[in-house]
């Protein structure tokens, strides 16, 4: 049985390292080419870090909401439970959920989701779909023509990890994107092998009329005085 667990998280800015927190952790199971009903989502206590304004505007969530939820101790444990050894897929998962997510996992000591289980979207998304302006979850999600309804408000990590899942079946069943650089070199040994090509190009000569001449003979002899 083959088991993917799509996720997405939510968070109070994008620095990890400067003290930016998790807020909310959402997944979803797929399993065996199927979304099902087996899903994780925790808000996060972020323990002191409030949450600026340009990110509640994203996510709508609030240090308020957040005061009485368990913190990342707590949750972290039981989302390594859920995901198991499960290849784990995340939009932009290599450059930021991954990363912040182990980081939150090693301040408490906890076991990172290792490289081999990461699986990033938008780079799949990259090798396979060839054409979107944009390789963002929305632009991918409206390509595919999945609905975005749920999130119109919001974002929200376990609405995320749905649409994500959507999106991932998609990929999965899409044929990997034409490879440029081979087309380009197909179609340059395609030109090179045309038979007007090189030496077999024919020569050919157009002589001027005899006005055209006239008129040379004439403009020259204007410019020499």
């Amino acid at each position: 049985m083959a088991r993917i667990i799509c996720f997405d998280i939510e968070t109070t800015g994008f620095e990890y390292a400067r003290g930016d927190r998790c807020i909310e952790i959402g997944a979803v199971a797929v399993v065996d080419g199927k979304i099902t009903d087996d899903t994780f989502h925790e808000y996060i206590n972020p323990e002191g870090k409030i949450i600026p304004a340009e990110s509640y505007m994203v996510h709508k969530i609030s240090n308020a909401f957040l005061e009485d939820k368990p913190t990342m101790a707590v949750v972290g444990p039981k989302f390594l439970e859920f995901i198991g050894d499960s290849k784990i897929v995340a939009h932009n998962g290599l450059d930021f959920d991954f990363p912040f997510i182990n980081f939150e996992f090693a301040k408490l000591g906890l076991p990172q989701i290792p490289r081999n289980q990461q699986l990033d979207s938008i780079v799949i998304a990259r090798n396979r779909v060839f054409g979107p302006k944009s390789y963002s979850l929305d632009a991918l999600a409206k390509w595919y023509g999945i609905s975005l309804t749920a999130r119109a408000d919001a974002h929200g990590a376990l609405i995320d990890a749905e649409i994500l899942a959507k999106v991932y079946l998609e990929l999965e069943n899409t044929a990997p994107a034409p490879d440029v650089a081979d087309i380009i070199a197909k179609q340059h040994a395609e030109f090179l092998a045309h038979p007007k090509v090189g030496g077999n190009f024919p020569r050919r000569h157009f002589p001027p009329s005899a006005e055209e001449l006239d008129n040379h003979t004439e403009f020259m002899q204007k410019i020499t005085g």
